[in-house]
């Protein structure tokens, strides 16, 4: 029976030692620069949500400061039960998946255009992304008077030439006046996001298919809507994140009247006109844990997309 020995642990030297706290300095150092814009962040960010969070657990009205009092979870399920406040939910859901699916199909549309090559691709790629980079109120303002004025705005100049009605676009039709100019905003962003996702196809296995005698169709069908569907997901949900918390566009063109206050507006409905700091606080903390949870899916398909990219290189 033969003895096994072991060979000793030899212990950490006495320049290891040294050397490990030297590190976890060099580490801090180097994470020191971003300190500041971290503690910025927290202040401008985190404490004014904290604060509202705090503020939605009281009946506080801005007019009565002292008549405040602890209601726990009382404003919530007002939000939650009030008529106004159930509608505006409803209007939010409405203007966001109309402006959402609008914008995919036509982004879907542009993108597959400007795949192509022809003269020109270059300026009308320029064209097309200039309607996203307009400030959203200017934006609003834009539709608001120069295309819907029943007076002298374009699309009643347009019909008055060829002999047609002249309606009142945002009397007769408010909320599809906002989708209009939501989607109009919002097409070249979705354009943006499929077009990349058409050019990262495999051009090899398209080529393939067409040998086999692929139409066009059923390479558009099996494999360029397949390919795309993590970008239409990105794109939907990004484009829900904003149009949830969308303000400029009800405010300007229709003022929140005619059935179009959606959540944000209401939220400020509540806290500047009827000076319910406790139940707009509310109503503006369930707007952000819905932006949060649709964050989340979003931050879940740009992994995904990110792992594919990865794997495919």
């Amino acid at each position: 029976m033969t003895a096994t020995t072991t060979a000793p642990v030899a212990a950490p030297s006495v320049d290891t030692q040294k050397r490990q706290p030297s590190g976890r300095i060099r580490a801090w150092a180097t994470r020191a620069p971003l300190l500041p814009a971290l503690i910025f962040m927290i202040a401008v960010t985190q404490l004014p949500f904290v604060a509202t969070l705090v503020i939605s657990f009281f009946d506080w009205n801005s007019l009565y400061p002292d008549a405040r009092s602890f209601t726990g979870f009382g404003n919530y399920t007002e939000v939650l039960t009030d008529a106004a406040l159930r509608k505006s939910v409803w209007v939010t859901i409405l203007l966001t998946v109309s402006v959402v699916l609008a914008s995919l199909v036509l982004g879907l549309g542009l993108a597959l255009l400007l795949d192509r090559k022809f003269r020109g691709r270059g300026l009308v790629r320029t064209l097309l992304i200039a309607p996203f980079l307009v400030v959203p109120v200017a934006a609003a303002l834009l539709w608001k008077h120069v295309l819907y004025n029943p007076e002298y705005g374009l699309l009643n100049g347009l019909l008055h030439y060829v002999g047609g009605p002249q309606p009142d676009w945002i009397s007769n039709t408010p909320l599809l006046a906002i989708e209009a100019s939501l989607v109009w905003q919002w097409t070249p962003f979705m354009m943006l996001i499929l077009l990349a996702g058409l050019q990262s196809r495999d051009h090899q296995q398209i080529e393939a298919a067409r040998v086999d005698g692929a139409s066009n169709w059923q390479v558009f069908r099996y494999l360029t809507l397949p390919h795309l569907r993590r970008y239409l997901e990105l794109g939907a949900l990004l484009g829900s994140i904003y149009i949830v918390q969308n303000f400029d566009a009800v405010f300007t063109i229709t003022s929140g009247g005619l059935g179009t206050a959606n959540l944000p507006y209401t939220v400020y409905q509540t806290f500047y006109q009827a000076h319910e700091n406790g139940l707009a606080s509310a109503a503006g903390v369930l707007v952000v844990i819905g932006s949060i949870i649709i964050a989340t899916f979003a931050l879940r398909v740009v992994s995904s997309l990110f792992r594919e990219e990865v794997s495919r290189a």
